[in-house]
Parts: C-alpha cells; sequence; structure tokens
C-alpha cells in the first residue's frame, strides 16, 4: 500500500529523505485517480527498497497541493529531496511509471 502523505507528515516523511519520492496527488470524486490507484499500490509494494510511494488527497491537504501548484488529476510527481526530478499529468500505465521511478533512481 502506498503511504498516506498529509499537510502534517509531508515534510518530515516525503523532503527529508534520500529516496525517491513518488507522489501520487488524488481525489475521490476522480475517476482517473481511482483507476491508477491499484497501479500505484502496485508500485508501492514492488519498489519499497528503492523508492517511497505515496499519496496525497488534495480535498485535505490543500497546503502539498498548493506549494506544488498542482491543477489536474491525477497528478504524480516525482521528487528528490523535496525537488521535483519529473511529472507525470493524467492516466498512464504502470510499465511507463516503473521506467520512470528506474531511470531516477539509477
Amino acid at each position: 500500500m502506498a503511504l498516506e502523505l498529509t499537510d502534517n507528515n509531508f515534510k518530515d516523511t516525503a523532503v527529508d529523505t534520500e529516496k525517491l519520492v513518488v507522489i501520487d496527488f488524488w481525489a475521490a470524486w476522480c475517476g482517473p485517480c481511482r483507476m491508477l490507484a491499484p497501479i500505484i499500490d502496485q508500485l508501492s509494494e514492488e519498489n519499497e527498497s528503492t523508492a517511497l510511494i505515496g499519496k496525497v488527497d488534495v480535498d485535505n491537504n490543500p497546503e502539498i497541493s498548493q506549494k506544488y501548484g498542482i491543477t489536474n488529476l491525477p497528478t504524480i510527481l516525482f521528487l528528490k529531496k523535496g525537488e521535483i526530478v519529473d511529472k507525470q499529468i493524467g492516466l498512464t500505465s504502470k510499465g511507463a511509471l516503473q521506467k520512470k521511478i528506474d531511470a531516477l533512481v539509477s
């Protein structure tokens, strides 16, 4: 399961880490977000040794969403030390996301 990131735990969990951080910005009312959810959970399990994969519910965590300028859902950000190193907007395949993860951790 992907880690639930909130306005309260975001800095300690997602910024202050040496791992690649992959964040799925989603909302319960977003159809494509619901379709992406099982993919994010699978990637979280398969990459737990190399990447921290989490989810941010934009409706409940407006601070993080505003900080990173999230305007479209789903949006997936790839962070290293709190800085965006890649981005995916919209629904995509598990394979495409895994390729991005592999490229950024190597």
